[in-house]
């Protein structure tokens, strides 16, 4: 069967001419991410009898500046898995490189904004000795960005992701997939806590999957006021992560539970759950059953860890398959576009 083979960045990318390859439309935060270890738990200087008066430093003597956001991470997955995605975000006058480096991959970044009046989005994340984070997070040009016309791209879209960023912005990304008919994966992070409960709701509603990390799902339950049987009743299905533990899949008629791959070593865990949705979506564009294609987000999530700042040079698809298949006892399908 012909193939046609593309280099971008240093990755080789196999295509069989007979084969429609479809985007994946990613829509969340592009930002940079400063990174500051703390060499000891965020716990011992937080007194929960006294949150009223909360007042903390943490020297932290680590310093680092990343690519991140949400979006950008996801996209960037996906390129390493060979999925072709669709970026949408906003950047500042400060993006410009982040743009570049974003093509040199052979992202699609043609709906990228870029608002020269504002800078782009930054986190600030901390990271304690037990993984804990705290965080802060600038939104810069995103919260003055604007939903782009995809009236060109429809056709191309196999599945969707719509990610924390711009809370407005969110929900037009929601609207859009409902109105395209887009399988979308509703993923508010976050912005669980600056959206109303009736934007949540109508946004779970109008998903085809909801995920979210279990702090965030404690938020998210508790705003709706819905357990896992109720967010079942208007999304197909609900995806709760903890992180060194793995994650649960839970659907209509049952519960999944998938453990986390084990890193060769842990350096920091920024942008791990960004790696696990991206083989998610590649796995669910796919056609592939939800815990198949959470077992290669976990994998290749194993991967980021290993590594300080979330996005990573170069993967090799054959040791993904290898670390998956020795956590789990089966061998993974590879990557539809690899």
């Amino acid at each position: 069967m012909p193939i046609a083979i593309g280099i971008y960045g240093g990755f080789c990318i196999m295509m069989r001419y007979n084969r429609v390859v479809k985007k994946i439309l990613v829509t969340g935060s592009i930002a940079y991410d400063v990174l500051l270890n703390y060499d000891g738990s965020f716990t011992d200087a937080i007194d929960p009898k006294d949150l009223e008066h909360l007042s903390v430093s943490f020297f932290s003597p680590h310093y680092a500046k990343h690519h991140g956001g949400t979006g950008a991470n996801i996209a960037w997955n996906l390129r390493l898995l060979g999925t072709d995605p669709l970026l949408i975000g906003t950047v500042g006058h400060d993006g410009g490189s982040y743009i570049a480096l974003l093509e040199e991959r052979g992202i699609d970044t043609k709906q990228i904004e870029v608002l020269k009046d504002h800078v782009t989005a930054t986190a600030i994340i901390g990271t304690d000795t037990a993984e804990r984070q705290i965080a802060f997070f600038h939104p810069g040009a995103d919260a003055h960005g604007h939903w782009p016309d995809l009236q060109d791209d429809r056709d191309d879209l196999s599945y969707a992701v719509v990610g924390p960023r711009n809370a407005k912005l969110m929900l037009q990304a929601m609207r859009w997939c409902r109105d395209a008919k887009v399988p979308c994966l509703f993923d508010p992070g976050q912005l669980v806590i600056g959206l109303s409960k009736d934007e949540l709701l109508s946004s779970i509603r109008g998903s085809a999957g909801v995920i979210a990390n279990a702090y965030e799902w404690s938020l998210l339950s508790e705003k709706i006021g819905a357990s896992v049987d109720g967010v079942l009743k208007m999304a197909p299905f609900l995806i709760v992560t903890h992180g060194e533990a793995g994650l649960t899949i839970f659907a209509k008629k049952s519960a999944t539970a998938v453990r986390a791959c084990r890193p060769d070593h842990l350096v920091n865990p920024t942008g791990a759950g960004d790696a696990l949705r991206a083989g998610l979506l590649t796995g669910l564009s796919a056609g592939w059953e939800l815990p198949t294609a959470a077992m290669l987000g976990a994998s290749l999530a194993s991967f980021v860890v290993e590594q300080e700042g979330p996005l990573i040079d170069h993967v090799d698809i054959e040791e993904i398959l290898q670390r998956a298949e020795a956590t789990y006892g089966k061998a993974l399908p590879a990557p539809p576009y690899i």
